[in-house]
């Protein structure tokens, strides 16, 4: 990360998710690079502590925006509370993410899920990238998972918003590639944030888990290059082994595994 980010990509971003875990993350690393950053996330004391911080540490400007990604309306008002800053980098990253069984989780609950994680992802694409297009430059990041590329038992609405913004990302590379406008969807793996523990997951040597600041380095660093990335050698390793399998046996794989770490389910 360099001056020449910045360069690029103009002097605002907009990230969302960004009180904690890897949208924090996000938030420090582009405000290293010079980029004033729109910090959205739904808890508000969470985010305006990690704005004031932000702040304290890099000298940029933020914005902080408390915002519920899954309310009806919220990306139009989002862009009413942005449309006076040039923002040319958007960084999706808000997520409602647990583990468990499908049948125990309430309908609302995956509502809301798929509002948040997947439909939000993209009307912020729409809305940002339609502005970035007009001015022929831009960045967008969508963040999927290593999940998106698998069923995977216990996760399974998640995975399957995951492979939306995966598959979103991907077709906008190319489609948005003539407008200057850069694309890239992050399939991250086990990451360590607040998020992952909560779950109380269990060590399996089968499933390595990164830190944040590699994460968000390989996604920053990959934006312009390709259409996806997934950090972590071990990680891409293991999805081209699951690539191997039919998909009978890498669902099944991914199940012991989910087993081994969150339950036994079953």
């Amino acid at each position: 990360m360099s001056s020449s980010f910045a360069g690029r990509y103009g002097l605002w971003a907009l990230v969302t998710g960004a009180s904690k875990g890897l949208g924090a993350e996000f938030c420090r690393q582009l405000a290293a690079s010079g980029l004033s950053i729109v910090m959205v996330a739904s808890h508000e004391d969470a985010l305006l502590a990690q704005s004031a911080a932000i702040e304290r540490q890099y000298g940029v400007k933020t914005r902080p925006i408390a915002l519920d990604l899954g309310r009806d309306g919220s990306v139009t008002r989002l862009g009413r509370l942005t449309a006076d800053l040039d923002i040319t980098l958007l960084v999706s990253n808000a997520a409602v993410s647990d583990v468990g069984p499908f049948l125990q989780a309430s309908p609302d609950y995956l509502a809301n899920q798929v509002r948040v994680n997947a439909l939000a992802g993209a009307l912020l694409a729409r809305h940002y990238g339609g502005l970035m297009a007009q001015k022929k430059r831009g960045g967008i990041i969508l963040m999927s998972s290593g999940s998106a590329q698998h069923g995977t038992p216990y996760s399974a609405n998640y995975a399957a918003t995951k492979a939306f913004n995966l598959i979103l990302a991907e077709s906008l590379w190319y489609e948005l590639k003539p407008y200057g406008v850069d694309v890239l969807g992050v399939l991250a793996g086990a990451t360590r944030t607040e998020g992952w523990l909560a779950n109380h997951p269990k060590p399996d040597w089968r499933v390595p888990v990164m830190g944040v600041r590699p994460v968000v380095a390989a996604a920053l660093r990959s934006l312009g290059r390709r259409p996806s990335v997934a950090p972590g050698l071990i990680n891409r390793l293991g999805y081209a082994t699951l690539g191997l399998m039919t998909r009978a046996r890498a669902v099944k794989t991914l199940g012991t595994s989910m087993d081994k770490m969150f339950g036994p389910y079953r």
